[in-house]
C-alpha cells in the first residue's frame, strides 16, 4: 500500500515538473520570438540568388529595434492584406525620392551603386539589357521604405505594393540555417 502511495506521489511530482518545464519553454519561446529573433522561411525566388526558395532561418528583431534600417539591409515585412511576411532589400529610406533609369538606382537624383548583386546572375536575367525596369520617381513619406527583391524581374515588392510603412517592418537580416550550403548571415 505504501508503495502505491509513493508511486502516485512520484507520478504527480513528475507531472508537475513536466508542466512547469512546458510553461517555462512556452514563455521563453514567446519572449525570444517577440523581442529577439523571428523565424523566417523564404517563399519564392524574389530574393534569389541571395536567398533561395524554402530557405529556413531567423531574422533579428533586437538589432532592427536598436539600429533601425539602412540602405541595402534585408528586412522582414508584414503585409496585412495578404496576412504574410515578405523578405526584401531596403532601397529607399524615409523622405527620399527613388527612381530607376536605364538599370541605375537614383536616390534624390544621385546615382547609387548596388554592389550586393551577383553580376553574372544579373547579366543572365537582364531582358533587353535591363535587370530593373525603369520606374519612378517615387517620393517616400517620413515613415515609408521602398523595398525590392534581389531577383528584380521576378519580385513582387514596392513596385507592386507601394512603399512599406515602418510599422510593417518586423526584423532585419536573415541567418540561414537550411539548406546547409547556404548557412550564414545575409
Amino acid at each position: 500500500m505504501e508503495e502505491k502511495k509513493q508511486a502516485t506521489i512520484n507520478w504527480g511530482h513528475e507531472l508537475w515538473d513536466f508542466l512547469k518545464m512546458l510553461l517555462i519553454s512556452i514563455v521563453v519561446v514567446f519572449l525570444c520570438t517577440r523581442f529577439l529573433i523571428r523565424p523566417v522561411r523564404v517563399d519564392g525566388d524574389s530574393m534569389y540568388p541571395t536567398l533561395h526558395n524554402n530557405a529556413i532561418g531567423f531574422s533579428n528583431i533586437l538589432t532592427y529595434r536598436m539600429q533601425g534600417l539602412k540602405r541595402f539591409d534585408i528586412a522582414i515585412i508584414y503585409v496585412p492584406e495578404k496576412k504574410e511576411y515578405l523578405v526584401k532589400r531596403v532601397i529607399g529610406l524615409p523622405g527620399e525620392t527613388i527612381e530607376y533609369r536605364q538599370d541605375q538606382l537614383l536616390v534624390n537624383g544621385e546615382a547609387v551603386e548596388e554592389d550586393f548583386f551577383d553580376q553574372d546572375y544579373k547579366r543572365s536575367q537582364s531582358a533587353n539589357g535591363s535587370f530593373t525596369q525603369d520606374f519612378g520617381p517615387v517620393t517616400l513619406a517620413d515613415d515609408e521604405y521602398f523595398m525590392l527583391g534581389d531577383n528584380r524581374p521576378y519580385s513582387s515588392d514596392s513596385r507592386w505594393y507601394g512603399p512599406f510603412k515602418k510599422e510593417q517592418i518586423k526584423a532585419k537580416d536573415v541567418v540561414v540555417l537550411f539548406p546547409f550550403q547556404q548557412i550564414g548571415v545575409h
